[in-house]
């Protein structure tokens, strides 16, 4: 079972917690210029942005491009301007004003960082923290308990990544992922022979779900993230995935147990109505009682679902 982290195992609602400015620059520096591009986002990490900026007069910023996995670009006041990951500033040659250890530092407590640069320089670095839904862990802890594998997927750098699967028990953490790539990590775990089910919120998560045995999709995640999915799960919670999967079982055990009951029925009562044990028949009046018996039996034990208990198969 891979589940999507932001949105699914947390609560897709981060905040900024710490906020360092470059040299030369402040706070207020930093949050401007990332609020003035990020009020074009819809990514959380923006919402968080925007949120902690509340108040302050935002730079203007026009030509606002997205740039998948790594974050997006812009024109301020006639320079260009980024707001993103280490891999964007990497790739667009900014100079990172000797913040790399601060970087470093913020990433290793298991935060996300974003970075915030003008005019080809670093202004400053802005931690952002999403809390984990109260109860991932034990849904992560209940699908192993049933031998299902668990992994996280998630576009986060490995330090936050692997943070934020020690805390939910998850030891297989796909970290770094492109948007783009979600649904390739499905299909690799499918080329090893494993059935996997994808559980997202998002609309980058939708042809992973698509491609996935079995797709669950967050009530409270996108329209094409639902439409995408085989299960929606109208609570928003990931602990259903393994009701899901139990009330599955329990079904499926169900319809077996039917199976073999119908097949008993007919090998033992198809060669008394046919006369093979002549003189030991039975009259048609009773071979059509005894039918009605038998679907009553499956009828009945198929029923009986109605009783599951949902929260007992948890």
């Amino acid at each position: 079972m891979i589940f999507d982290k932001t949105g699914t195992l947390t609560l897709g609602k981060p905040e900024v917690v710490e906020v360092a400015a470059a040299p030369g620059r402040s706070e207020a520096d930093v949050l401007t210029l990332a609020a003035g591009m990020e009020q074009h986002s819809e990514h959380p990490l923006a919402h968080a942005i925007l949120e902690r900026s509340k108040g302050m007069q935002a730079l203007p910023a026009e030509g606002f491009t997205n740039i998948d996995g790594m974050g997006a670009r812009a024109r301020s006041e006639g320079e260009p301007a980024l707001v993103g990951n280490r891999r964007l500033m990497d790739a667009e040659r900014v100079d990172l004003a000797g913040m790399e250890a601060t970087a470093e530092r913020m990433a290793g407590g298991g935060r996300t960082v974003v970075h915030v640069a003008r005019g080809g320089k670093l202004w400053g670095l802005i931690a952002i923290a999403d809390a984990v839904r109260p109860t991932s862990a034990a849904a992560v802890a209940a699908l192993k308990k049933r031998g299902v594998d668990v992994a996280m997927l998630t576009g986060d750098n490995r330090a936050t990544a692997e943070r934020i699967g020690r805390e939910l028990g998850v030891t297989m953490v796909l970290a770094e992922v492109l948007p783009g790539q979600k649904a390739d990590q499905v299909k690799a775990l499918q080329a090893q022979g494993k059935k996997v089910g994808m559980v997202g919120d998002g609309i980058n998560d939708a042809p992973a779900l698509t491609q996935a045995d079995v797709g669950f999709a967050i009530g409270a995640g996108t329209d094409v993230a639902m439409e995408s999915a085989d299960v929606v799960l109208m609570k928003s919670d990931p602990f259903d995935v393994v009701a899901a999967v139990g009330l599955s079982r329990v079904t499926l055990r169900k319809m077996h147990q039917n199976l073999w009951w119908a097949v008993g029925y007919n090998v033992v009562a198809f060669p008394f109505a046919a006369g093979v044990f002549y003189p030991l028949t039975i009259s048609p009046e009773m071979a059509a009682l005894a039918m009605s018996g038998s679907s009553l039996i499956v009828a009945a034990n198929a029923l009986l679902l109605k009783r599951a208990n949902v929260e007992g198969l948890k």
